[in-house]
């Protein structure tokens, strides 16, 4: 080499070298800002008397002010896939959970994380309370569900949309080419609601429900949108289809992944991975007026070019304005700010934190601020209606009903067949029912939950498609009766009454299938349960005893959750009394219902189940500690009342609603805690074939 070419080759080397160190730095500042604050640089060191010292090296930057917020994390590559973490609003992580599953996340109403899977077989997992959840903890059948088999017709599912108010799970299936409906309850090998096969394969969907509207990434680059989609029973064409493109109306999308529809605005935002074998072709995209949107659509912003680290943006979530960006070619989460304004182009993100292979991203979903409908916290809470179960003697019509009343009892306003010999039923803050059954012939019982039955499913039955099922030989329920539920906590309280295993047993709300008890609480002396209320704001459980007693358990969840299998004996027993003696026998107590405002607890006595006049009504005042002997200080009684087998109650923070079963009614005493009592008429009632068990229905289950 001469002297002209090995000076030509140096300085080559040199520039070279110089933009790989500034290609390096760039990298370094972006990464830098995942730090949790801003820190001082290092002092100069001091300089000769009479010089100036050196300068001291620069400071770090600080993350951005996001809002305070946590968010689900799936991750995607060949170490960590499986598994999930939370992180806060500048990606740091704050614990892992192992789903076993690897692709879209979304939550429902209730708190569970719904996560879709392929890598083995397609499925659909439900995780219980994942925020509640340790850290490194996993998935576990006798708490969490899969929807999984040949009847689901999952190949390669990916993106998952919610539609809460409606109970209904859409999935993206990329492998099978369709969209894919199931109901929120269903579990196991469970055929879908419905498939609409789209034109492309699709990646992720959103789903805006208050117009019935579904908005569908496809990776060729287009996006389908479905209007009337459950409405038209999930339509099988879409209504238009907009094509992301330039001012001169030119396609630039290629491969859209991430799709979020922003009510608030009415805009869309897309991610674009190009070539999934390209990690700096990645794109974002802003579509304007999105409900109407149609064709060749002029986006109203792109963001795309070496700075914005876009490779494979294979999803993403919106809050407010900030979009975080799940990139997973060059393993990071991406966060930029104000996505709808701004110009287009080469823009750098606002914060980047490193990651490997992430997949999928969604802000944790935000439970039901009400309390449950055995949680009376409100007065005169205004009520969609009262249901009431059905069980007569004799196989009959009505068997296994589940009827919606109005609140004054004169109109049947639906009803829905849980398929089952149904005791009583329960519902959780979602709408979804709770009905416990049982069989004399196999001596098995269970508990059959199905899907809105509070607000929908009038004239419908129990189907595998939208429901699941609790029963076998591991739940040791033989003779179920009354149940609570806790759905902040994810529990299922269930009163089992056969002779010789009596006890409560613990479930998980998302657990399915034959699945064992995650808690028990039994008795002294054998006593045998007959209904149960827990108490969700002190974490205590009611239980109504077939001997005339009430058992209390104290800090039932937080022994749960501390690892307690089994709590062997109550904390206190309640026996009702009168001036200081015990009500005579026979006493039978039914139904149950505490109060925690006022402190007081409401009972039902069938006393005989063979007489047909002989049921009570008792309140017992301030009995949050009480123990032993507690005076009743209201009790309904006497032929007036039409009180025989009163087998179960439901308060509604001021009127006290009752399952009648002998006199086949169901009725409402007004204001129960403040009337006299006595041989009194009830307020309103309404003839109905063996009623087992009521539950109120609030308002707000219908919002």
């Amino acid at each position: 080499m001469n002297n002209a070419n090995l000076t030509t080759h140096t300085a080559q080397k040199n520039t070279l070298k110089h933009t790989l160190s500034f290609s390096a730095l760039t990298l370094a500042v972006l990464i830098g800002i995942t730090g949790c604050s801003s820190d001082d640089g290092k002092n100069g060191v001091d300089g000769i008397a009479g010089t100036d010292g050196q300068n001291g090296t620069d400071g770090k930057n600080g993350n951005p002010g996001f809002a305070s917020a946590t968010f689900i994390l799936a991750n995607n590559g060949e170490t960590n896939t499986g598994t999930i973490d939370l992180i806060d609003q500048s990606a740091s992580k704050l614990k892992t959970f192992n789903t076993t599953a690897n692709e879209g996340v979304a939550f429902d109403s209730l708190g569970n994380l719904l996560q879709a899977s392929d890598s083995e077989s397609g499925s659909i997992k439900t995780i219980c309370q994942l925020a509640n959840r340790a850290d490194g903890s996993s998935y576990d059948a006798n708490t969490d569900r899969e929807i999984t088999g040949s009847n689901t017709t999952l190949v390669n599912p990916k993106g998952i949309a919610v539609a809460q108010k409606s109970g209904l799970i859409f999935i993206a299936d990329f492998g099978a080419m369709q969209i894919t409906t199931f109901g929120a309850t269903a579990a196991g090998n469970a055929a879908p609601l419905g498939t609409t096969i789209t034109e492309a394969a699709p990646w992720d969907v959103d789903y805006d429900e208050t117009n019935d509207r579904l908005y569908v990434a496809l990776t060729n680059g287009d996006v389908a949108v479905y209007d009337n989609f459950v409405g038209g029973e999930f339509a099988a064409m879409p209504s238009r289809t907009i094509t992301p493109s330039n001012n001169d109306g030119t396609q630039i999308s290629v491969n859209i992944h991430g799709i979020v529809y922003d009510s608030n605005t009415n805009k869309l935002v897309l991610s674009d991975v190009g070539s999934a074998s390209d990690a700096t072709d990645g794109s974002l995209f802003v579509i304007n007026n999105a409900s109407t949107a149609d064709g060749l659509v002029s986006v109203a912003r792109s963001i795309a070019g070496p700075a914005t680290m876009l490779g494979n943006p294979v999803d993403i979530s919106l809050e407010g304005s900030d979009l975080r960006v799940a990139e997973k070619s060059n393993d990071a989460v991406l966060v930029f700010s104000n996505i709808f304004s701004g110009e287009s182009g080469d823009i750098t993100p606002d914060l980047v934190t490193s990651t490997i292979k992430p997949e999928s991203i969604t802000k944790v979903g935000m439970q039901n601020v009400m309390a449950d409908i055995s949680d009376s916290d409100t007065a005169n809470v205004a009520l969609l209606g009262v249901a009431v179960s059905s069980n007569p003697g004799t196989t009959g019509e009505t068997t296994g009903q589940i009827s919606r009343l109005s609140s004054q009892l004169s109109t049947e306003i639906g009803n829905y067949n849980a398929g089952q010999t149904i005791e009583s039923v329960t519902f959780d803050k979602a709408g979804n029912s709770y009905t416990t059954f049982d069989n004399s012939t196999t001596s098995i019982g269970g508990i059959a939950i199905s899907n809105k039955v509070a607000i929908k499913r009038d004239g419908q039955t129990y189907n595998t498609n939208q429901d699941s099922i609790i029963t076998g030989a591991n739940t040791g329920l033989i003779s179920p009766k009354g149940l609570d539920v806790a759905s902040d906590s994810g529990m299922i309280l269930v009163a089992e009454n056969n002779a010789d295993t009596p006890s409560i047993s613990i479930f998980s709300t998302c657990t399915t299938g034959d699945a064992s008890p995650l808690m028990t609480l039994t008795f002294a002396n054998g006593a045998r349960p007959w209904d149960v209320d827990y108490d969700a704001n002190t974490d205590r459980a009611f239980v109504a005893l077939t001997n005339g007693t009430v058992a209390v358990f104290d800090e039932v969840k937080s022994k749960l959750m501390a690892g307690n299998a089994n709590i062997a004996v109550e904390d206190r027993l309640i026996t009702p009394a009168n001036a200081g003696t015990a009500v005579e026998a026979p006493s039978n107590i039914h139904g149950i219902d505490y109060d925690s405002l006022s402190g007081s607890l409401i009972l039902s006595d069938v006393g005989s189940a063979a007489v047909t006049d002989d049921g009570k009504i008792y309140v017992l005042n301030n009995v949050a500690m009480a123990s032993g002997l507690v005076n009743i200080s209201t009790t309904i009684s006497g032929p007036n009342t039409l009180l025989g087998n009163p087998v179960d109650i439901m308060y509604t923070g001021t009127d006290l609603y009752v399952a009648e079963k002998s006199n086949n009614l169901v009725m409402r005493f007004n204001n129960i805690l403040s009337i006299a009592g006595g041989d009194i008429s009830a307020d309103a009632s309404t003839a109905f074939t063996a009623p087992e068990s009521v539950a109120i229905l609030p308002a707000w289950l219908n919002q």
